[in-house]
């Protein structure tokens, strides 16, 4: 049973308890941060660097332009781009109006931008040219009355920056047509807005930053609603748990949008005066390779797939790893033979962590001070976990167990969508609809997610444990689980593998898992493909592998 256990495997100078009303809101805490940081350089991408002067400037002009235009605060913006310079002063801008964010990913179809604005109400959009011909669409179906359009140059400056802008649209053909004559231009808002006053609204802690669209534990995609407070307190509770010194030099290939690299990458390395590398394009993984050479870095974040890709990446174990102290991982399980692989390339160990959209999003996380490979580590601080039974009862260590969850950093609920809000709690405990193992120490370790389970003849199985031990294979390169109707045994298992070695063949696949795994575990059904699908952040998504199976 839980008894906070956890806490003696604290690093040293790491609270038990955080003070989560520290800051006011975001706003406080990026006022503090302008003030300390202002002449060091805050993000770069594609050679450009701006400090963190330049980002609080700019940043105000967008809020000053935002008021102007009518808009107020609560009122839902929506920011739909990838890892540019212009995401932060778009994003501290939109904060600073008292604005609500609701973070976009580009690659959304238009079907998907039309569900999360409406569901929204978002009445205004920053979105980037390359993907307004979707917006087009749809636009007339939604309450969003301002657009404003970026292009992806906007930010470098000068000639470069037309440059980037021409190639782009032209040569590369990477901007569909579109026809929103009414949308404004970033560049022109910016410009503006500088020239207007900026009044500073009362922004309270219990008020909504972000509206973070997740699929959560059911189906619809719907808003997580965090407050400023749930964010301040989750970058509280990471600030001393990783042992991050200032002059920090952080890589940022997983999108801003997302969760994750927002808060550790965008808000908690900003609070420590970092200098973020965005990296807009990951999957490019040869230019991915160059920015990691030009920049030598001290931090990187990540998911498996990314991790894995790099290290299969020629050139990767050449680089410059002398700089290298943290590197963290989350948004899926991480497998051993990665955590293994990057530790010998790099000399650095992988340490995993765990959240949700729905928890801002760190619950728990491995220290340097006390790692276990294999184990998302233990809650953070002013966090208390539990591992209980579909009737709401805790479940004796060693038992796999829904994982729930109680902190400051925990959602006020989903957006307008209270019988949700209500099925995802046990009374005050969040439901995260992920099951896991805690051990005597408080280390947790992740089961898989509740509905990924198969039944096999009664047995519960979990793609998680299949998928560790195939990728541990030499000529397996990635690997998906899921489960398939059977008539004998209600489901089975069905592996989807891409082969790093081409002679890989079914037959040796199915004599490995024989010997790896017990009868009702090994799969019944093999397919190789040339590659997995997955979400923007690398995560695999056995959703559409499912859907492609029926």
């Amino acid at each position: 049973m839980s008894s906070h256990s956890w806490h003696q495997h604290y690093p040293e100078n790491v609270p038990k308890e955080i003070d989560p009303d520290r800051y006011p809101s975001i706003v406080g805490l990026l006022d503090e941060i302008f003030e300390k940081y202002t002449d060091l350089p805050a993000f770069k991408n594609m050679d450009k660097i701006l400090s963190y002067g330049q980002i609080d400037s700019m940043s105000t002009s967008f809020a000053a332009w935002l008021q102007n235009s009518g808009l107020r605060k609560g009122d839902r913006i929506a920011i739909q781009m990838p890892n540019l310079l212009q995401y932060p002063v778009v994003l501290f801008g939109a904060l600073k109006a008292g604005l609500i964010v609701v973070n976009t990913n580009p690659l959304y179809t238009g079907r998907e931008m039309e569900h999360q604005f409406k569901d929204s109400g978002a009445k205004a959009i920053v979105i980037l040219a390359n993907f307004a011909y979707n917006l087009e669409k749809i636009l007339p179906k939604t309450d969003i009355k301002i657009v404003i359009i970026t292009e992806i140059g906007d930010l470098l400056g000068g000639f470069r920056g037309m440059l980037v802008n021409f190639v782009v649209k032209n040569i590369k053909k990477m901007v569909p047509k579109y026809y929103l004559n009414d949308a404004y231009k970033l560049k022109d808002v910016l410009r503006k807005g500088g020239r207007l006053s900026f009044t500073k609204p009362e922004i309270k802690s219990s008020d909504i930053a972000f509206l973070q669209y997740t699929g959560g534990t059911t189906g619809v995609s719907k808003g997580a609603a965090l407050s400023h407070r749930n964010l301040c307190a989750n970058i509280i509770q990471s600030k001393d748990w990783f042992g991050i010194q200032s002059n920090e030099v952080v890589i940022t290939a997983l999108p801003m949008y997302h969760i994750f690299a927002l808060t550790v990458n965008c808000f908690l390395m900003s609070s420590l005066g970092a200098f973020n590398i965005l990296i807009t394009n990951p999957r490019d993984m040869k230019s991915f390779c160059k920015d990691l050479k030009k920049n030598p870095f001290s931090i990187i974040t990540g998911v498996n797939t990314l991790y894995n890709g790099l290290l299969h990446q020629p050139g990767f174990k050449d680089l410059d790893f002398s700089k290298l102290k943290l590197a963290v991982a989350g948004g899926m399980a991480l497998q051993k033979s990665v955590a293994q692989h990057w530790k010998e390339v790099t000399g650095v160990e992988i340490l995993e962590g765990y959240g949700l959209s729905e928890t801002s999003p760190i619950l728990t996380a491995n220290s340097q001070a006390n790692n276990r490979v294999g184990s998302i580590g233990v809650p953070v601080p002013s966090t208390d976990i539990k591992i209980m039974n579909d009737n709401g009862e805790e479940v004796p260590n060693g038992e796999p167990g829904e994982i729930c969850a109680k902190g400051p950093q925990v959602f006020q609920g989903y957006w307008q969508r209270p019988e949700e809000t209500t099925a995802s709690f046990h009374g005050e405990w969040f439901k995260t609809g992920d099951i896991g193992v805690m051990n005597e120490d408080g280390y947790i370790k992740i089961v898989d997610r509740k509905k990924d389970m198969i039944l096999v003849s009664g047995f519960n199985v979990y793609p998680n444990e299949i998928e560790e031990v195939v990728a541990a294979h030499p000529k397996v390169l990635e690997v998906a689980v899921i489960g398939v109707p059977d008539e004998k045994s209600t489901e089975a298992v069905k592996l989807f593998v891409v082969k790093k070695d081409s002679n890989l063949t079914e037959h040796e696949l199915s004599l490995y898992c024989s010997e790896n795994m017990t009868n009702y575990k090994r799969p019944k059904y093999i397919e190789f493909k040339d590659e997995l699908p997955k979400s923007t952040v690398g995560k695999i998504l056995r959703r559409l592998l499912k859907e492609d199976a029926k």
